[in-house]
């Protein structure tokens, strides 16, 4: 059992190396230029620890954006008072706004939409919908919304953030209620 997990913390060290490398390396390079030699290199493992864990630079960063990002998601369902749940998204677009806009400048804004798309999906696949609504109605809001919430937080983010974050929260929500209202009234014929 203790080599089971030393093997696992040597495991996840070396995921932690190697993210952490390519980071780095994305300050000063795209996505596309950057070869696994380059990131194992910089990480102090082999390529054979980075096969172990990766099969691509993208899995990378696919697997470093998808755990934040589903924490973020995991404060945000928590049965919290709505300013802490405001804080803990703040938080966390405040300390990636530089890697955001890294993201778009370095070639990888599109592994971060990934990431949170599915987060978004999930989320919004645990909410209780009308039940007028068809699989098809259902799975092509859903996608609506993700990828409105999504517009709406990257410019939010690339102007500054200078409207409140509640008032952003404010705007997603009317845009949520307003849509799924407007989709409902449509098949309820009316």
């Amino acid at each position: 059992m203790a080599a089971t997990q030393h093997a696992q913390l040597i495991k996840q060290d070396s995921r932690d190396y190697l993210t952490t490398a390519l980071l780095q390396l994305l300050e000063t390079h795209d996505l596309a230029t950057i070869t696994v030699t380059q990131v194992v290199k910089r990480a102090g493992v082999s390529r054979m620890a980075f096969y172990r864990n990766f099969t691509t630079l993208s899995d990378v960063l696919t697997a470093y954006f998808d755990s934040l990002i589903a924490a973020r998601f995991a404060d945000v369902q928590q049965q919290l008072p709505v300013a802490d749940k405001l804080m803990a998204i703040s938080g966390f677009f405040s300390t990636q706004a530089a890697v955001l806009k890294l993201s778009v400048e370095r070639g990888f804004e599109a592994i971060i939409r990934q990431c949170f798309d599915q987060q978004m999906l999930h989320f919004y696949a645990d909410l209780v919908l009308p039940t007028t609504l068809t699989t098809a109605q259902r799975q092509y809001w859903m996608k609506f919304m993700s990828a409105g919430v999504y517009a709406i937080w990257r410019e939010w983010l690339f102007n500054g953030q200078r409207e409140p974050l509640t008032e952003i929260h404010d705007l997603i929500g009317g845009f949520q209620t307003a849509t799924l209202q407007a989709l409902t009234v449509g098949t309820d014929g009316v």
